[in-house]
């Protein structure tokens, strides 16, 4: 009977204890889906040959990843209807910024210097780009196309709180 019943027992052993199949990822919990979405932020910002940003406001949360894309709608070539998204830091003259970028050409009107955020690559009709950051400390950061003469028309403002 000790005999029938410890063969039994390892036939069981085999048999459940010995299985192969890979365990199943435990799927993440509803708190760690929305912890994940708070600490990341992907934002869209359409741009168009009427020289327009489609949101003039954009939001993020101090410290948040952000990966921002810039889609230009239009039909214009780069070097005719060029957009980009540049984000500058707290208190820049934006007047001044835009006219020291109107003379880097070389740069995709990007001046030198370390006013801005982010900012992505010069982009012609049909393109798309982007461009990831951490979102800066809590207060009102202003972001602008910088190709000439567009800057007036195509800004708005990042708030972050």
């Amino acid at each position: 009977m000790k005999i029938k019943v410890s063969i039994l027992f390892i036939c069981f052993l085999v048999v459940f204890g010995c299985n192969d199949t890979p365990k199943k990822e435990s799927k993440p919990t509803t708190l760690e889906v929305i912890e994940k979405k708070a600490k990341e932020l992907n934002l869209i910002l359409n741009s168009n040959d009427q020289m327009q940003f489609d949101k003039k406001v954009l939001s993020a949360s101090p410290g948040q990843k952000v990966t921002l894309t810039l889609n230009h709608t239009g039909r214009g070539n780069k070097m005719i209807m060029g957009h980009n998204f540049v984000l500058l830091k707290s208190g820049i003259d934006v007047d001044d910024f835009a006219r020291r970028a109107v003379e880097a050409i070389d740069s995709e009107y990007i001046p030198e210097g370390d006013e801005m955020i982010a900012y992505t690559t010069l982009i012609g009709g049909g393109e798309t780009t982007s461009v990831t950051f951490e979102a800066p400390s809590t207060g009102i950061y202003t972001f602008i196309c910088t190709f000439p003469a567009h800057y007036q028309l195509m800004k708005g403002q990042l708030i972050v709180k």
